[in-house]
C-alpha cells in the first residue's frame, strides 16, 4: 500500500514517498511471476455514475444459480482486476460454490501507483468519489445479472482492504459483510502522511473512538452494522499487526460487544490463529485471522483440494493458507446450492480453427431440446445450436477465444455450462512495439508488479517499471507478447 497524491499534481513529499516505497519494492523482488492462463473477465463499461472513475470487471462462473450472491474484490497498489482474479482464488472459489465476483479497479488517472483512494475525504464518504462508483457498480449486478442485493459483500487487499472498511462503514444498507486483507479500520487516515503514519507504527484508539468515527460519517444509520472478517498477516512491515487490533476494535464496537474472543482457535494448514466474536443470537459478528510468518501479502493457497485456492504467481500473494476459502465461508457461500437443471455437456472441443472460424463440438444432453453457446464470459449467448457442434466465425487472424456450452430443455430453461475451452485462430501476423517499460503497461502490452515489469502472455520480466527502460516486444499471436529487443524486425 502506497499512499500519495491523486489527480492532479503530486505534492513533493508524497511523489518522494512514493518513489522511495517503489525503489524498494524492486529490490526486495523475487522470481519472476510463472505465466499462468488469465482468469476470463467480462469489463462493463457503462454501469451508470462513476464518479470515481473506476473500472467494473465480471467473473461469471460457467454454473450460476438464480439470483446469486456477489463477491466485490478491491486489488491491492500496484495491481489491476485481472491480478488479483488471476491469483486471489476468488474466481475458483465462484467456480465451485456459484457466485458472482466483481472487480473494481482503479488506474493511474486516479493514483500514481494505481491505489484505491482510501484516506481522501472525496472518495470514502456516502455518494461521493470511488466509493460511490463502487456502489454504483454493486445495483448493477442486481438489475444487470440478477445478483440477490441480500447476499453483497465485499474484499481487498491493502489498499483495497483499507476501501473495504469505507464500504462497509459508508454503504451497511449494500454490503451485508466484508473481509479486510492487510488493510486498516475506517476514518484513520486523511491525507498522506496520515496514512504512513496509519500504515506504520500505526494508530492506537479505543474502540469507542474507532466507532465514532464510522458513525460521524454516516450519523443516519443506526444499525444493522455488516459482520467483518479480519486477515493480517504476523510480520507484514508496510501495514503493521496492529491494524488488526483497531479493525477489531472498530467493528466489535459498532457491534457493541467486547474485544474479548469468545472463541478461539487455529485454522489451515499453517495453524492460523482465528478469534470469533458472537453476537447475542451466536452468529460470528467479527473474526479476526492471524496468519503466522507471512508479510503484506494476500495468503493463498495452490492446489485442488477443498479448502485449497490461488496462486502465488506475483509478490503479494503468499503461499500459507487460503484465505479465500476461509473469506467465502464467513460469507456463507460454501454451501452447495440445489440445482435441478440440465446437467452440463461433456467434451467439449474445438478444432479445425481457421484463420476466421472456430468449430465447437460436445456430447449430447438427454432431455436437451437444442444448446447455447457462449464466448469469452459474455453473459449473453453467442448463438443456440440444434445439433452438437457449431462454427464460429467472423473472427480475427491469430485472436483467443473462450467457449462454454448449456443444454436447454423444452421450456427453454438452460442447464449447467459445460467446462470451458480456449482456441486461437490461425494466420497471426507478427507485430513490433519498442517503448519505454511505462508505455508498454499503459498501451496493455505489459502488467507491472513490485517495481517490475512482465510480458503479457510470456510473462518475462521486462525490468523495472519507469520510463528509462526501453524495450522491443513482439506481438504473435494477438495478445501474446515475448521480449525480442534487437531480433524484431
Amino acid at each position: 500500500m502506497q499512499p500519495s497524491s491523486f489527480r492532479g499534481a503530486v505534492a513533493p513529499l508524497s511523489r518522494l514517498v512514493a518513489v522511495v516505497v517503489l525503489a524498494l519494492a524492486a529490490a526486495l523482488v523475487g522470481p519472476a511471476p510463472t505465466a499462468r492462463a488469465a482468469v476470463g473477465l467480462t469489463k462493463v463499461t457503462d454501469f451508470g455514475a462513476n464518479p470515481g472513475q473506476l473500472n467494473m470487471y465480471v467473473y461469471r462462473p460457467a454454473s450460476l444459480p438464480a439470483e446469486p450472491a456477489v463477491v466485490f474484490a478491491l486489488h491491492g497498489c500496484s495491481q489491476n482486476a485481472q491480478t488479483y482474479a488471476d491469483n486471489s482464488g476468488l474466481p475458483e472459489l465462484a467456480d465451485r460454490h456459484g457466485f458472482l465476483v466483481v472487480f473494481a479497479e482503479t488506474t493511474f488517472s486516479n493514483h500514481m501507483n494505481k491505489c484505491f483512494n482510501w484516506y481522501q475525504s472525496t472518495d470514502i464518504r456516502r455518494g461521493q468519489g470511488e466509493a460511490a462508483s463502487i456502489r454504483q457498480m454493486a445495483a448493477h449486478a442486481v438489475s444487470a445479472y440478477g445478483a440477490d442485493a441480500g447476499r453483497t459483500y465485499v474484499t481487498g487487499l491493502s489498499a483495497g482492504g483499507a476501501m473495504t472498511s469505507v464500504m462497509l462503514a459508508m454503504y451497511p444498507d449494500v454490503f451485508q459483510a466484508g473481509a479486510v486483507v492487510a488493510g486498516l479500520p475506517y476514518g484513520c487516515a486523511g491525507d498522506v502522511m496520515a496514512a504512513l503514519k496509519c500504515m506504520d507504527p500505526g494508530v492506537d484508539l479505543t474502540p469507542d473512538q474507532w466507532a465514532k468515527r464510522v458513525r460521524d460519517a454516516h450519523p443516519s444509520w443506526s444499525g444493522p452494522w455488516p459482520r467483518v472478517a479480519v486477515w493480517h498477516g504476523d510480520d507484514d512491515p508496510t501495514v503493521v499487526p496492529l491494524n488488526a487490533d483497531e479493525l477489531r476494535d472498530q467493528w466489535t464496537a459498532l457491534h457493541g460487544l467486547s474485544q474479548k474472543p469468545t472463541r478461539t482457535s487455529v485454522i489451515g494448514p499453517n495453524s492460523t490463529r482465528h478469534e470469533e466474536y458472537a453476537a447475542a443470537d451466536g452468529s460470528v459478528a467479527v473474526e479476526v485471522n492471524r496468519v503466522p510468518k507471512i508479510g503484506h501479502a494476500t495468503p493463498v493457497d495452490p492446489g485442488s483440494g477443498p479448502q485449497q485456492c490461488g496462486s502465488t504467481g506475483t509478490v503479494n500473494f503468499r503461499a500459507s493458507i487460503c484465505s479465500s476459502h476461509w473469506i467465502a465461508q464467513f460469507f456463507g457461500l460454501t454451501k452447495p446450492f440445489e440445482d435441478d437443471r440440465l446437467p452440463a455437456p461433456a467434451g467439449l472441443a474445438a478444432t479445425d480453427a481457421t484463420d476466421t472460424t472456430i468449430r465447437l463440438s460436445w456430447n449430447a444432453v438427454d432431455g436437451a431440446d437444442d444448446y447455447v453457446v457462449y464466448r469469452d464470459g459474455d453473459p449473453d449467448p453467442l448463438a443456440t445450436a440444434d445439433a452438437t457442434s457449431y462454427t464460429d466465425t467472423g473472427l480475427t487472424a491469430g485472436s483467443s477465444h473462450t467457449y462454454a456450452v448449456a443444454a436447454r430443455d423444452a421450456d427453454g430453461r438452460t442447464g449447467r455450462f459445460s467446462g470451458a475451452v480456449t482456441a486461437r485462430t490461425t494466420g497471426a501476423t507478427a507485430v513490433c512495439w519498442t517503448a519505454t517499460n511505462y508505455a508498454h503497461v499503459q498501451a496493455g502490452r505489459a502488467t507491472t508488479s513490485g517495481g517490475h515489469t512482465y510480458a503479457k502472455g510470456s510473462g518475462q520480466n521486462m525490468g523495472l517499471y519507469n520510463t528509462f527502460v526501453t524495450r522491443t516486444l513482439r506481438e504473435s499471436p494477438v495478445g501474446h507478447f515475448t521480449v525480442a529487443d534487437g531480433t524484431c524486425g
